[in-house]
């Protein structure tokens, strides 16, 4: 039997790592951990007042999610992280060695839609342009997988899970 994958839903805002997220985590049978709740408030504040976070901003919030992912090491777990530069995944890969990421990728005409829909969240459309830029997407030496994001969350999701199974390397084990 394989160890479970600790998995880090990314991708820009509006993906759907939220929604994905909770419904990948049901799949593998896993916990999930929302990744905007690892972030300190004044990150949250930034943001809502449409001013992008620094790098300076995030190794925090990155360290928090690294660390409950080490937790869940060997037990396997999801959690939702924007995750757009590598340094961030190197980052988030310093404290959990073996985080496999799923890679939500989509259209930018339709993640602007996805996020004009959503209500109550922090992150405003103005900052999806500063979040593409920022993007690097996975490298080939990176564990994980792209996942397209058109269609509904349940066939995003099995599209995620067939794409995990097809992964040659099994996660890392427990330290």
């Amino acid at each position: 039997m394989r160890t479970p994958y600790v998995v880090v839903v990314m991708g820009v805002a509006g993906t759907g790592k939220t929604t994905i997220g909770p419904l990948l985590a049901a799949r593998l049978g896993v916990p999930y951990a929302e990744g905007d709740d690892f972030h300190p408030q004044a990150n949250i504040a930034k943001m809502s007042a449409g001013t992008p976070l620094d790098d300076a901003d995030r190794w925090p919030w990155l360290d928090a999610i690294g660390a409950w992912a080490h937790e869940r090491t060997g037990l396997g777990g999801v959690v939702s992280c924007s995750a757009l530069k590598r340094s961030y995944r190197d980052r988030l890969r310093t404290n959990a060695p073996g985080v496999v990421f799923v890679h939500l990728a989509g259209d930018r005409a339709l993640i602007e839609d996805r996020m004009r829909q959503r209500q109550g969240h922090f992150m405003p459309t103005a900052l999806l342009d500063s979040q593409f830029a920022t993007l690097q997407p996975l490298q080939a030496d990176e564990a994980g997988v792209e996942v397209e994001v058109s269609g509904t969350p349940e066939e995003i999701t099995a599209r995620a899970v067939a794409a995990l199974d097809a992964l040659d390397t099994p996660p890392a084990p427990a330290p």
